[in-house]
């Protein structure tokens, strides 16, 4: 039995599809006219969904080496499920509570400028739109197929 964790292909699958998502984000942001953030590289939201291309890649990989009958597939699609779910509508729907609570906070700094109220900024980026899911799928999918074509099983 081969014990090389780079031989497992799920496993490899879903870290490249993670990597390679996080490294276009702030290419494509650029491309789409929102400049180049190299915070982009770490962050969550943004074009692709890292979390979905992920999640994908796995369920991919697992499926075309465990076969789609498998309990083994059955559980990586259900969870799936719930991080994209997750990603696009609570993640979402937390960061346009965030953008509210952000403007609220620059109006009671301005109105307490003598120091009673210290603005604080909270991160409005978190979830993904369903085009940024749908990208995540793609290269969940792409990723999945390519790297558990060139790992033996």
């Amino acid at each position: 039995m081969e014990n090389n964790i780079l031989l497992n292909a799920p496993l490899v699958s879903a870290f490249l599809a993670w990597l390679v998502a996080q490294f276009l984000k702030p290419f494509i942001a650029k491309a789409m006219g929102h400049g180049f953030n190299p915070h982009m590289f770490l962050t969550t939201g943004g074009m692709p969904s890292s979390h979905t291309a992920t999640v994908v890649a796995l369920s991919t990989s697992v499926g075309m080496t465990r076969g789609l009958q498998s309990y083994s597939f059955a559980i990586c699609v259900v969870f799936s499920l719930i991080v994209i779910h997750d990603s696009m509508n609570i993640r979402l729907e937390a960061g346009r509570q965030a953008d509210i609570i952000n403007e609220w906070s620059r109006i009671l700094s301005e109105i307490h400028k003598d120091g009673l109220f210290k603005q604080e900024h909270l991160k409005t980026m978190l979830g993904h739109s369903f085009s940024q899911v749908l990208a995540g799928i793609f290269l969940g999918l792409v990723v999945g197929l390519v790297v558990t074509s060139f790992i033996p099983v």
